[in-house]
């Protein structure tokens, strides 16, 4: 049974460790005169322990900057679809014939999860955004965003 592995890159704790270790090593051979072995041996692991630590304040700041923007994300969605939400009920409230000569104002829905209308629609496209119809698709740009972005 074939198995495809997707090969991941190295996190930023390794590679500061690998990074750590090696300057490490080449300075505690050149600063240890007597015994370049010990040197090494041990600005290896003070490096490497060093570059560690380095590496895991990186990938902190990285995953903290990703959740904030994934909160942003999830919180202008929130007030398009209240929004949505807000036109969709006072347009409701219009009698039967204005409801009928008016399809522009009528919800549409791109994808289950989104819906716009025409107000709406305008708005965001004057704006440089657009609905993302590949939404949630890991393999297409943008998949984290409901809306494309300006690319000019």
């Amino acid at each position: 049974m074939a198995q495809t592995n997707e090969r991941k890159g190295w996190s930023p704790q390794a590679k500061g460790a690998v990074i750590g270790g090696a300057t490490g090593a080449a300075a505690g051979a050149i600063i240890h005169k007597r015994n370049r072995v010990v040197g090494g041996a041990v600005g290896a692991v003070v490096g490497a322990g060093a570059g560690y630590g380095v590496g895991k304040i990186i990938d902190n700041k990285q995953k903290k900057k990703e959740a904030e923007r994934i909160a942003a994300a999830n919180r202008a969605a929130a007030a398009n679809r209240a929004a949505n939400a807000r036109l969709a009920s006072s347009s409701r409230k219009a009698t039967a014939p204005a409801a009928a000569k008016a399809p522009a104002t009528a919800l549409v829905a791109a994808q289950p999860e989104m819906a716009y209308n025409a107000n709406s629609m305008a708005y965001l496209a004057s704006n440089g955004f657009l609905p993302n119809p590949d939404f949630g698709d890991t393999d297409k740009p943008y998949h984290t965003s409901e809306y494309r972005r300006k690319s000019w």
